[in-house]
């Protein structure tokens, strides 16, 4: 079961000392084109490496498709989104790293001239490394190793962390800097991106109101028509197939974590129809509500 909310809530980092963390995120019996990651963004970089089925993220409004043992880096301040694209299990450990993490070395010209770009958003690695240049896939085994420290954290795991994940971002630099020119500054990939990230807000306060298109459109400063058309390049859905879906990932939850009815339930994530909210439960599920209730007690 996936708890959309959770995953939102996790980008934050609670070490300040060592501003890192690991999320295991274990999807299982996903439907296609089943939500994964919650549409949000944070100021942190963020790796994901996936480990079991595959994936379709929107990185500011750039797909890219997602397999198993692929690593795609994902920039501070983008707006992210994933879906699963096949049925069954999608899993994948997400590393968050601020780049504070590395205030060590600023004083250090070889890393100031070759990884700090980088970390100051000067300059972007390719989402998707290993397809631009296959040589990063042999860097991959820092990034595996950074993951085991985490998850098993012993004695002085900070440090064994700290130092993969420095290795692994100089490695990077050291591949793709020539391609670029560090003075050169790196704009949105998305315009509007910073009035979505406060439409999204909004909507992660209430996920269950009844905000329109119209009203939607209107905080992002938009007509309706263009504003959907933005919203479905940004996440890949219509604004009433994400919010729909939003509302059913919290059906799910209330299904089974609650005593609720059903007809309560469907009240609670904003539909007044109990037989418009099985359909849409069935549609986004892939099962009825009752069905759904029953997972929790089978």
């Amino acid at each position: 079961m996936l708890d959309l909310k959770a995953l939102h809530e996790n980008t934050r980092i609670d070490h300040k000392s060592h501003p890192f963390q690991l999320f295991q995120n274990r999807c299982s019996d996903m439907k296609a084109e089943e939500c994964i990651l919650y549409l949000h963004w944070h100021e942190h970089f963020e790796l994901i490496i996936m480990r079991k089925g595959s994936a379709l993220f929107h990185i500011d409004s750039k797909p890219y498709v997602v397999g198993a043992g692929e690593v795609i880096i994902i920039p501070g301040g983008t707006l992210h989104v994933g879906y699963a694209l096949d049925e069954g299990d999608v899993h994948y450990d997400s590393v968050v790293v601020n780049r504070a993490l590395f205030h060590d070395f600023t004083h250090d010209p070889v890393h100031e001239q070759y990884v700090a770009p980088y970390l100051e958003g000067r300059v972007r690695f390719p989402v998707k490394p290993a397809e631009e240049n296959t040589t990063c896939t042999g860097y991959y085994s820092l990034l595996n190793e950074a993951v085991e420290e985490m998850a098993l954290q012993p004695p002085a795991y900070q440090l064994v962390v700290k130092s993969k994940l420095h290795a692994l971002f100089t490695l990077l630099a050291r591949t793709f800097m020539p391609q670029q020119l560090p003075e050169k500054s790196v704009g949105s990939y998305f315009p509007n991106r910073e009035r979505f990230k406060q439409l999204i807000a909004q909507i992660e306060a209430d996920p269950t109101g009844k905000m329109s298109v119209t009203e939607a459109a209107s905080h992002v400063g938009l007509n309706a028509y263009h504003f959907c058309k933005m919203f479905k390049k940004l996440t890949g859905r219509t604004f009433v197939e994400y919010v729909n879906g939003c509302r059913m990932s919290e059906a799910e939850q209330l299904l089974q974590g609650s005593s609720l009815t059903i007809t309560e339930i469907a009240a609670r994530v904003g539909c007044d129809n109990a037989n418009y909210f099985t359909k849409l439960y069935k549609q986004y599920k892939g099962m009825t509500p009752s069905q759904g209730r029953g997972r929790k007690e089978g």
